[in-house]
């Protein structure tokens, strides 16, 4: 019987065996304070060591080394601009970079083919991330921020163990100048509970069909989950927002993803999301063997694909369309006139076709998003 059939993976934490840290961390009191938590066993290892638990080749040994958790230090930038493409119409993220690789897995996972350790990776010199965002905000005073920490990690995957979440809720609380979102597929919320977030945090869930998320999201929280868990953070006066990110054709697509979006308005309160992000899916070319390798079962690569401008793999431009038109349509009869609804990286001629206008016709979509967050 698989795992997933034992307990709920709404905390996918503990999907982790073994902590490792880096020698020149353990006295940290970050570290200290995810040892004491975690309960596991931990070794310490030379900096820049490999973890040596973990054989084999990557990605094969991907899996395995999803239950081995590496503590250490960032030794380079925290804050970058979201890696995006010119190519196509982009909202000006600002990523923050508090670790790589989660212990979920899911199929279409962009991370497979980016990575080339299998393990996890925590950053636990959390003062030296604080300074780096005090001294981009103090460098621009006059700029907005919209900054998400789920571009290399899942945001609350590891927040039983690193309590990294009231870090970054409360220092936020006092930025006016920014927003932090908390993107998730998890259902990890109990350290959100009691802050005074001052509504500068937006808490974020991936959705999906619920046929995608139980073939293709291993290891992560139900629909169910995720929706309880936002309604439950909206009723401690969190902003929410929701990402249908990868959009995927499969067998029943539109009634799956009708079901999603009515399951999500009938639990969450429309009036607290600001924003919802559609994007469908597209991959790097050296994704699809990955995937494939590691999920023979699936089928989310053999639909037909076109190279895109930014050399992905994506659906062709009338398919796309097709599948917008329909989830829009649905969120729109939904949503709250306040919500954004946009889509993360398409070009123009999509947004004109799907939604009757241009991102630049509304100032761009950082402006779009802001004015949502800001109110």
């Amino acid at each position: 019987m698989p795992m997933s059939a034992i307990h709920s993976w709404g905390d996918p934490s503990l999907f982790i065996k073994q902590i490792h840290v880096e020698e020149s961390c353990l006295e940290l009191p970050s570290t200290q304070e995810i040892l004491a938590r975690a309960k596991l066993p931990f070794t310490v290892i030379s900096d820049f060591q490999e973890l040596a638990p973990v054989p084999g080749h990557y990605p094969e040994n991907l899996t395995a080394g999803k239950q081995h958790l590496l503590l250490c230090r960032n030794r380079g930038h925290f804050f970058k601009p979201c890696p995006a493409t010119r190519e196509y119409r982009c909202c000006e993220y600002q990523v923050l970079n508090i670790g790589m690789n989660c212990p979920m897995d899911c199929v279409y996972c962009i991370l497979q083919a980016y990575l080339n350790k299998p393990w996890l990776t925590f950053f636990v010199n959390t003062d030296d991330l604080l300074a780096e965002m005090t001294a981009a905000f103090t460098a621009e005073p006059d700029r907005f921020f919209r900054i998400g920490t789920g571009e290399f990690t899942d945001s609350l995957a590891l927040d039983r163990f690193t309590h990294l979440s009231k870090t970054l809720v409360n220092f936020m609380a006092g930025q006016p100048q920014g927003v932090l979102e908390l993107k998730t597929k998890s259902a990890v919320i109990g350290n959100l509970k009691g802050l005074e977030h001052n509504g500068r945090t937006v808490v974020a869930w991936s959705l999906n069909s619920t046929q995608v998320m139980a073939r293709e999201e291993i290891r992560t929280a139900t629909l169910d989950e995720r929706l309880a868990a936002a309604r439950q953070c909206a009723s401690w006066g969190y902003k929410l927002a929701f990402h249908f990110d990868p959009i995927i054709d499969h067998p029943g697509w539109r009634q799956g993803y009708r079901e999603t979006i009515t399951r999500l308005f009938d639990t969450v309160p429309a009036e607290s999301i600001v924003w919802i992000s559609m994007g469908a899916l597209r991959y790097l070319p050296s994704l699809k063997n990955i995937g494939v390798g590691r999920f023979p079962q699936t089928r989310i690569f053999y639909q037909e694909f076109i190279e895109g401008l930014d050399g992905k793999s994506r659906y062709f431009r009338p398919h796309r369309v097709g599948l917008y038109q329909h989830i829009y349509t649905l969120l729109k009869k939904r949503a709250s006139d306040q919500t954004c609804i946009y889509f993360c990286m398409e070009s123009d001629e999509i947004w004109q076709e799907v939604m009757g206008y241009t991102p630049g016709e509304r100032g761009g979509i950082p402006l779009m998003l802001d004015q949502a967050v800001r109110g």
